[in-house]
């Protein structure tokens, strides 16, 4: 163990400096929380559409029995609160009142504030932390007093801490657990890079995590802890952050390496395609409905998405300008127009099989073939509003823009609903949404996983305290 491993009180009680990192969509459960907790760490279940576990430890799927967005919308809000109240019951029988348990909320989740209260009001004192990213949670400290839980904003530069901290986290100090600082360069899932910020220019931690705490020094909060998130392998690599007064109290949050543990229940398939990834294959992208950028793993899946984004040129509805070569759009033939220099592509793509356009909302169409088409039209149709707003299917949960982002549906993007629920099963991994950390390649080359081994979390724990 190193000696400068320090163990912190978090939310409220003694704790080893780590912290379970939140993967929405029944990634982490009560079960992986739990275990977490139990072994004096802290434990974090998603609350994002959480999988509804009854008394009985039976899975409840979800089953629409409505028909329109909306009426989904408010279906998969009520099965997403019987879901998170369920995890956390879960894990805190699990953890025996040991460490602490925390939950992860996604704030541009479709009805995040209405599933939080939720869970929090369902779930009274079982849950002693909120993380919340993926948006400015402006509200998050706001809810934390009302339900007295400790709340930790997930940011990735000092100015949006201190954007939190002015509009409203000032008032309520005593409950501000921790910032984490999400590494935008290297973590899982998406990514908190602003539009000012080169998804290809990575930045090294350590400047940008002293800048947040000069900044926290500056306003009383030098006692708070900095939550260190994504690209995080082991201590030793981060021994010179330890009792450091440019960088102050901190803990860690390890998101990736606690996948391929036996009591997380992604597919075995997953699992063992983290054992085998090779540097690169993680990599950002920009393809989520979201609008986020986020890392996942290349396979299928991205592939398939980067040939959309290829295959598409500028059309006008009627002549203008360059825009005078004709081709048929649609079931019906209805022409469009597009430039000449473009005419060849098109027709290269018709000749390959991707005989489909679909209009975008920039004023490019995109060429697919029939099943893809098909596909995506389904997948638009069946929207169930899990976003605040889904630059897929232009839902918005905002009744005051009659639920709509008034822009067209996107067919460059997906269902993220769908192929998240998907992978998680092992259904075609290759073509499905696989998230993952920068550092996942580190599974192929590090000794403790020699021969395929998949730890427990407590060996896991224990692996990461002795630095390694």
């Amino acid at each position: 163990m190193l000696k400068s491993i320090k163990s912190y009180n978090i939310s409220g009680a003694e704790c080893l400096p780590i912290i379970e990192g939140g993967k929405g969509v029944g990634v982490t459960t009560g079960v992986t929380a739990g275990h977490f907790a139990k072994a004096g760490a802290v434990g974090t279940f998603s609350g994002v559409n959480a999988d509804w576990i009854d008394h009985n430890g039976n899975y409840i799927p979800l089953e629409y029995k409505t028909n329109t967005r909306r009426e989904k919308h408010e279906e998969l809000i009520s099965y997403s609160i019987k879901g998170g109240i369920s995890q956390a019951k879960i894990a805190h029988d699990i953890s025996s009142g040991k460490g602490r348990i925390h939950m992860n909320v996604l704030w541009e989740m479709g009805g995040a504030e209405r599933v939080l209260q939720g869970i929090l009001e369902g779930s009274k004192g079982l849950i002693h932390g909120i993380t919340c990213g993926a948006g400015m949670p402006y509200r998050l400290s706001e809810i934390a007093e009302k339900y007295h839980v400790h709340y930790y904003p997930i940011v990735s530069s000092m100015r949006a801490f201190r954007a939190l901290w002015k509009r409203s986290y000032h008032k309520a100090v005593s409950l501000l657990g921790g910032v984490v600082y999400e590494c935008p360069w290297r973590a899982g899932g998406h990514n908190g890079l602003s539009n000012a910020e080169d998804p290809n220019a990575y930045e090294d931690p350590y400047p940008r995590v002293a800048e947040i705490r000069t900044f926290m020094n500056s306003v009383g909060l030098n006692h708070v802890p900095i939550v260190m998130a994504g690209g995080v392998w082991n201590l030793e690599e981060f021994e010179h952050w330890l009792d450091n007064p440019e960088i102050g109290p901190v803990v860690f949050q390890f998101g990736t390496r606690p996948m391929v543990t036996q009591e997380y229940p992604i597919h075995d398939s997953w699992k063992k395609r983290l054992l085998t990834l090779k540097k690169g294959d993680v990599y950002l992208n920009r393809f989520s409905p979201t609008g986020f950028y986020s890392s996942a793993v290349e396979n299928d899946f991205i592939r398939e998405l980067k040939g959309r984004e290829i295959r598409q040129v500028e059309y006008r509805s009627k002549p203008a300008d360059e825009f005078t070569c004709e081709i048929p759009f649609g079931q019906r033939g209805r022409v469009v127009y597009i430039k000449a220099e473009d005419k060849a592509k098109v027709d290269s793509w018709i000749a390959a099989g991707h005989t489909e356009g679909m209009k975008t909302p920039d004023e490019t169409l995109m060429f697919v073939d029939k099943s893809k088409a098909a596909q995506i039209v389904t997948d638009q149709i069946d929207c169930m509003g899990c976003l605040s707003q889904c630059r897929f299917s232009n839902w918005s949960d905002k009744a005051e823009m009659n639920y709509t982002t008034d822009r067209k549906a996107d067919p460059r993007s997906f269902c993220i609903q769908k192929t998240l629920q998907d992978v998680r099963q092992g259904i075609d991994i290759e073509n499905q949404l696989m998230f993952s950390g920068h550092s996942a390649y580190r599974f192929a080359t590090d000794s403790f996983y020699a021969d395929g081994f998949v730890p427990t979390i407590q060996q896991l724990v224990d692996r990461i305290m002795q630095g390694k």
